[in-house]
């Protein structure tokens, strides 16, 4: 028998519903973080060369990393309960039935520019000397990040970072029911941005940053070098707000054409047999 059976029923719902959020916030996290470290490590042969720091995080970083992901996934957890309720109680309008895909794509890209923007304002607040030390500090222990890094964060910062989901969909779904695929594209896309650029390997191709195409993507070298210096780089997905705001690296494209610049030492088993 579990030992939740023997709650009253409205606890016992509460606890199945807090039980429920964890597992698919924890989830998504290992999904996430733990996907990018054995993907990494499996094609490590191909891709060491593109390392952006010549240092290596050690295995109590990782611990460390972790073991703060998972007091985030506590936070997040919690808001997403609160995400739950408003859907419950009618204030964040879903759509039933197939999906409409021009507002689907609609509400990605809304939700994606959205969380940038929040992500930037959100960053740079935390980086103000007052709420630096009890906010943010505990993410920049990661010097050499990892993308167990993902979520990484101290209490305070994690509200910061998790609240504005709410938010966006109250705001997104008064405009448009919200179609369950756009939240589930938008929430594994920033699990896997978060843990991509926390990962220490570039992989990006040359001319990537430069180029009209591709350069208001932010790469993984533009958020190491936030990690390893601090006062510049504050962007999530898009370079936008940095290049506006006069944030960004003065030596990132210098920086990144280093790193993807680099000749891979691996050869093929025909070449070294």
């Amino acid at each position: 028998m579990s030992p939740l059976s023997s709650l009253p029923p409205v606890l016992l719902t509460i606890a199945n519903e807090i039980r429920w959020a964890v597992q698919i916030e924890f989830e998504r996290y290992l999904i996430g973080a733990a996907g990018v470290a054995i993907l990494y490590w499996l094609i490590r042969r191909w891709i060491e060369h593109r390392r952006i720091q010549t240092i290596k995080a050690s295995i109590a970083d990782r611990r460390r990393e972790f073991r703060q992901s998972v007091e985030t996934i506590l936070v997040f957890s919690l808001v997403n309960l609160l995400t739950f309720a408003m859907f419950e109680a009618g204030w964040l309008p879903v759509a039933h039935g197939e999906p409409i895909l021009g507002i689907l794509l609609a509400q990605i890209v809304a939700m994606v520019i959205m969380h940038d923007a929040w992500f930037y304002w959100m960053h740079r607040t935390l980086h103000l000397k007052a709420l630096f030390r009890r906010a943010h500090a505990a993410h920049h222990l990661s010097r050499t990040p990892t993308s167990w890094a993902a979520y990484s964060f101290a209490p305070i910062e994690a509200i910061f970072e998790s609240i504005y989901v709410p938010v966006m969909f109250v705001i997104v779904s008064h405009v448009a029911p919200m179609q369950p695929w756009a939240i589930f594209v938008f929430l594994g896309h920033q699990i896997a941005r978060n843990a991509i650029g926390h990962s220490g390997f570039e992989l990006a191709w040359p001319g990537f940053t430069r180029s009209p195409l591709t350069g208001w993507l932010t790469t993984t070298t533009h958020h190491d070098l936030h990690h390893t210096e601090g006062r510049y780089n504050f962007g999530l997905y898009f370079t936008w707000w940095d290049r506006m705001m006069g944030t960004e690296h003065p030596k990132y494209h210098e920086k990144f054409e280093r790193v993807v610049g680099r000749r891979s030492l691996a050869r093929s088993p025909a070449e070294t047999a």
